[in-house]
C-alpha cells in the first residue's frame, strides 16, 4: 500500500487529499480493502488500517502485515507494511506540521 507519490514534508506546500483504496490479504487469502481520503502514503495506511479494524469479520492487523494502497488519480500502486509505517510515525519530525499530523496518525491507530 503506497501513495508515496504525496508529499512527505507534510506542511511545506499544499498537498492534494487523493482517494485511496487500501487492501490486504488474510491468513486465509481472502482480501479486504476499504476506500479512504489522504493527503500522504502514510496517512491512507492509518485511515485503512482503522477502516479495516473495526469490521468484525476482519481479523487483527498486525505490524508485519502488508497493505497495499491504489492511488485513483493518477493511478499508482505501492506496497507497505503496516511496521514501516510505525516506524515513520516514531521518527523525527521536520517541521511543526508534520508534529501535528503524525500525533493525530499515532492516536487513531492507538484507538483501533
Amino acid at each position: 500500500m503506497v501513495c508515496l507519490f504525496f508529499a512527505l514534508d507534510l506542511d511545506s506546500r499544499a498537498v492534494a487529499v487523493r482517494s485511496c483504496a487500501v487492501s490486504f490479504v488474510d491468513a486465509r487469502g481472502i482480501r479486504h480493502g476499504v476506500e479512504v481520503e489522504a493527503e500522504s502514503l502514510y496517512e491512507a495506511v492509518v485511515h485503512g488500517v482503522c477502516r479495516l479494524s473495526a469490521d468484525v469479520w476482519i481479523e487483527k492487523i498486525g505490524p508485519a502485515t502488508v497493505l497495499d494502497v491504489e492511488v485513483r488519480e493518477p493511478g499508482t500502486k505501492h506496497t507497505i507494511s503496516l511496521q514501516q509505517v510505525e516506524r515513520w510515525l516514531a521518527s523525527v519530525n521536520k517541521s511543526p506540521g508534520e508534529t501535528s499530523k503524525k500525533a493525530k496518525l499515532k492516536m487513531m491507530l492507538v484507538k483501533r
